[in-house]
C-alpha cells in the first residue's frame, strides 16, 4: 500500500534529518544515555536546523508551515536510528500549542524568537505528587499581589519532561478555589521564567526508560510571576489543557507506531545475521510467522497514525479519535516490541542493543498523556455508553 501522507518536501526533510542524526547524534548517544540527558547545547543545534520553528509564523523567525507532518518524520527517523532528541520533544509538542493559542501579540514577540532558536526551551508542568491524572486536584497556587503587578506562586510539580534544561515552564496553578458546580474551575496557566527567585529544580528522576530525556521535580516558593506572563484568561486553564490534549495524544500515538516499525527493522536485521544450529534465525518458520504478524500490526498502526495526522492538520481531530489512535498504536507497539525483543534472545535484554532501550522507552506510552484506561473511558463516552 502506497502512503499518501507525505510529499517530496517531507521526504527531502527526512534525508536532512537522517544525515543530521548520523553525524550529530549516533556517535554521542551512548554518552547521553549514560549521563541521563542530552547536553543543553544540542538544542541550539536543533534550533539552527530549523526544527523548532517549522510551525512558528515567519514574523517570529519560523517557517510558518501549519502542519505536524515534519514532526511525524522526526518521530520515524529518531525511532529508526534508535536515538532520542532528549527533552526537546515537549518543547514543540506541548509548549508551542499554548503559545499559539493563548499568547497575546506582545507575548509572542517576547517568547517565539527565542523559542525558535532554542535559546529558551519550554516545558509543561501539570502533574503534581499525589494527583496524577486528576488535574483538578492540584494544590499549587498563584495568588495575585495586592498591587496587581504579579502573582505569587507556591507548590510542587513532578514528572516534568524537559524540566532540567527548561528556561520557561508553563505552570498550571490554582488562582481560585473550585466551585460546587465545577471542581475544574480556578486553574490558570503561567509562562514561568525558571531563573526566578524561589524556583528550583529538585531531583532529576531516575526512570525505567527514556533515559536521554531529562525528567524532574519542580518546586515554587513565593515565586513572583509578572501578570504579563499569564497565558490566556484566569481560571480557564483546565479548558485550555483539554483543547491541546488531542494533539499531544496524536504525538504519543505516532511516536509509538514509529517505535513499533523500528522494532521490526531491528529484529529483521538481527535474525538475518544471527546463526543458531547452523542456520540463520530468520530461516525458522516461527521467526517468519512472528515477524509477519508484527508487520501486519505495524501496517495497521501506520494507517491509524496517518489518518489521525491528516485529521490533526485539518483541525478535525476529535478527543475521542485522538484517544482511539493513542490506545490502538500504543497497545500495538507494546505487543510488537515485546515479540521483537524475544527474537533477539538474551541479547535483547542488553542495553547495548537498541531493542532493549526501545522496550523500556515504549512502556510509558500507555501511561502518560492519559492512561490506556482513561482512553477507553473517553472512547466509551463518545459511543454514548
Amino acid at each position: 500500500m502506497r502512503r499518501t501522507v507525505f510529499n517530496e518536501d517531507h521526504e527531502a526533510f527526512r534525508e536532512t534529518i537522517r544525515a543530521f542524526i548520523e553525524a550529530e547524534v549516533v556517535p554521542v548517544h551512548d554518552e547521553w544515555f549514560a549521563a541521563g540527558q542530552a547536553p543543553r547545547d544540542f538544542y541550539y543545534k536543533l534550533g539552527e536546523l530549523g526544527i523548532f520553528g517549522i510551525r512558528v509564523p515567519e514574523e517570529y523567525g519560523g517557517a510558518g508551515i501549519d502542519s505536524h507532518k515534519y514532526e511525524a518524520v522526526m518521530y520515524e527517523e529518531t525511532a529508526r536510528a534508535g536515538v532520542s532528541f532528549g527533552g526537546s520533544g515537549v518543547h514543540v509538542l506541548l509548549g508551542l500549542p499554548y503559545i499559539q493559542m493563548l499568547a497575546t501579540d506582545e507575548q509572542k514577540k517576547r517568547y517565539l524568537p527565542k523559542f525558535v532558536t532554542g535559546e529558551e526551551m519550554w516545558a509543561l508542568a501539570m502533574t503534581e505528587p499525589g494527583t496524577g491524572s486528576d488535574v483538578a486536584g492540584m494544590k499549587t497556587t498563584a495568588k495575585l499581589s495586592e498591587d496587581g503587578t504579579h502573582y505569587v506562586l507556591n507548590g510542587a510539580k513532578t514528572f516534568i519532561t524537559g524540566g532540567v534544561h527548561a528556561d520557561r515552564v508553563i505552570v498550571c496553578a490554582r488562582t481560585s478555589a473550585p466551585t460546587a458546580e465545577d471542581r475544574r474551575f480556578g486553574i490558570s496557566l503561567f509562562a514561568v521564567d525558571t531563573k526566578s527567585k524561589g524556583y528550583s529544580v529538585g531531583r532529576k528522576l531516575d526512570k525505567l526508560g527514556l533515559k536521554v530525556s531529562d525528567t524532574a521535580e519542580l518546586a515554587f516558593v513565593d515565586v513572583q510571576v509578572p501578570v504579563e506572563d499569564l497565558l490566556g484568561e484566569e481560571n480557564k486553564g483546565f479548558h485550555y489543557l483539554g483543547q491541546n490534549l488531542p494533539s499531544e495524544r496524536w504525538g504519543i500515538a505516532f511516536g509509538a507506531y514509529a517505535q513499533a516499525k523500528a522494532a521490526v527493522r531491528f529484529a529483521k536485521q538481527y535474525v538475518q545475521d544471527r546463526t543458531v544450529f547452523g542456520k540463520p534465525v530468520a530461516a525458522f518458520q516461527n521467526t517468519k510467522f512472528e515477524l509477519a504478524a508484527c508487520q501486519a500490526e505495524v501496517d495497521a498502526a501506520e494507517a491509524v497514525a496517518d489518518r489521525a495526522l491528516e485529521a490533526l492538520d485539518a483541525g478535525e481531530l476529535t478527543p475521542a479519535e485522538a484517544a482511539s489512535a493513542k490506545l490502538f498504536c500504543t497497545e500495538v507497539a507494546h505487543r510488537v516490541i515485546d515479540k521483537c525483543l524475544q527474537l533477539h534472545g538474551g541479547y535483547g535484554y542488553m542495553n547495548e542493543y537498541p531493542i532493549a532501550r526501545l522496550y523500556a522507552d515504549n512502556r510509558v506510552n500507555r501511561i502518560y498523556g492519559g492512561t490506556s484506561e482513561v482512553m477507553k473511558s473517553i472512547i466509551a463516552k463518545s459511543m454514548g455508553l
